[in-house]
Formats: structure tokens, C-alpha cells, sequence
């Protein structure tokens, strides 16, 4: 075994001991959990919610799989998978047991209870046995993720020959001058609009550094082909600012 005691990672602009990394992911979420999905609204300016439809479109859910939602929070995804797919069955992971909590308050968890399991658990080591599900998601989670290609390599266990995996995520703008204009956007707007609308200021800071520091959209597909996926490709939705990756376990 390596010793990782004095590994680093980034969290947003500032370097931690990757140790400490997942604690203080945790800390962001408790902050925010009641707020998430008014957060969401405010980091994309609202298009969040087309993003995931894309997302749904694209997948296109089958009757009867199972999904396994990594970082799903209050439940968005599982929601609209059990949706589209007709029945099914979703797990909705999450490392913060408060983002859960505001998941089963919402209406669409009570209409869906039977076809939902609410679980704590870490991306990087996930409590399922191997060839498990049929779909794996997780949407603008794996930033948060200390290692995200221990994260990937973990859906490629968990999921069934011929599984399905899908990653939602903030990236990268192709186009440096559009790039500059989003920062502006992202670095002066959202961090004031956190602290007007959940008087948290450096959790949404955190959130967009956090942005800025994934890997861009090539550089991730490379990461999703190294897990084992194949077929990986990925779309850009509103010229990159966000990214969807797609990969199979053949």
C-alpha cells in the first residue's frame, strides 16, 4: 500500500491534503442542501434544466433498468430516468446524507417510493457488488470528486456488460474570448448571488473555481476511455459550458 498521507488535491484555487478534500466537499453540500436546486438555477442561469432533459434525450431510458445516480443529491436524474423509462428501479448515491434528506421531500419521491433506494456513499469506493446496473449517472458531481478516475473506474465495476455510463458536467468553452466573458460571469455573479440567496458566499466561490480546475473536454474523454468505457464520446450543450460524456461497458 502507498502512503497518500501527504498526497494534494485541489479544492477550487486552493491546494489540501487530499485527505481532507472529501470533508470540506461535504461541508459545501451541507451548506447548500436546502438550496440546491435554486443553486443549480443560479450557476447555470436556468439551463440546467435542458442540460439534463439532453441528457435524458440521449440516454434514452429503457423499461425496467436499473440506474445508479453517483452524487444525486436531491434526486433530479432518478426522477427523470423513472420518467422516461416508464418503471425501473434508481439508487441515488451521495456522500452528504443532508442533500438525501431534501431528495425525499421532494413530491416526485413520494410518487416513485418503491421504484427508489437513498444510499450515503463515496463515488470512489461504492458499496454494490460488480455487473450491478444497467445505467450510471452522475451530473456536476465528479468535480467534486477527490480522484475522478478512481470514480470512473468504479462505475466500470459496478455496471453490467453493456452498461450505460453518463456524465453531466461543467467544462469548457472552445473559444478563449467566450471563455473570458463566462468567467467574468462566474467569478463576479455567482459568489454575490450566493451570498444574496443562501448567505454563503464561499461555498458557491468554491463551485465555480471548482469549474475552472476539471479537465477539459478531451482531456476527460481520455480519463473515460482509460476506466475501461468504449464508444466514449462526448456533446457540448451551450458551446461548452456544459459537457456530456458517454461511454458503454462492452
Amino acid at each position: 500500500m502507498s502512503d497518500n498521507s501527504d498526497k494534494t488535491t485541489h479544492f477550487g484555487f486552493e491546494t489540501v491534503p487530499e485527505a481532507e478534500k472529501a470533508g470540506r466537499v461535504q461541508g459545501v453540500f451541507n451548506s447548500v442542501a436546502s438550496k440546491y436546486d435554486v443553486m443549480n438555477d443560479v450557476m447555470s442561469m436556468g439551463i440546467h434544466r435542458v442540460w439534463k432533459d439532453a441528457m435524458m434525450d440521449w440516454l434514452a431510458p429503457s423499461p425496467g433498468q436499473r440506474l445508479l445516480d453517483v452524487a444525486g443529491g436531491t434526486g433530479d436524474i432518478s426522477f427523470r430516468f423513472l420518467k422516461r423509462a416508464g418503471h425501473g428501479h434508481a439508487t441515488v448515491l451521495d456522500l452528504t446524507e443532508p442533500m438525501l434528506i431534501e431528495g425525499r421531500k421532494r413530491a416526485e419521491a413520494a410518487q416513485m417510493a418503491d421504484s427508489l433506494d437513498w444510499v450515503v456513499g463515496d463515488a470512489m469506493a461504492l458499496p454494490f457488488e460488480d455487473n450491478t446496473f444497467d445505467v450510471y449517472t452522475i451530473s456536476f458531481g465528479i468535480r467534486n470528486v477527490t480522484r475522478p478516475q478512481e470514480a470512473l473506474n468504479e462505475a466500470y465495476r459496478v455496471l453490467k456488460p453493456g452498461g450505460r455510463l453518463m456524465v453531466l458536467e461543467f467544462s469548457q468553452l472552445p473559444n478563449d474570448g467566450l471563455q473570458k466573458l463566462y468567467d467574468l460571469y462566474s467569478f463576479n455573479v455567482i459568489p454575490r448571488m450566493g451570498q444574496l440567496i443562501a448567505n454563503d458566499r464561499d461555498s458557491y466561490q468554491y463551485l465555480v473555481e471548482s469549474i475552472r480546475k476539471f479537465p477539459d473536454q478531451e482531456t476527460f474523454l481520455g480519463m473515460v476511455r482509460a476506466a475501461g468505457f468504449e464508444n466514449a464520446k462526448y456533446r457540448n450543450l451551450s458551446m461548452g459550458i456544459a459537457a456530456l460524456h458517454s461511454g458503454w461497458k462492452i
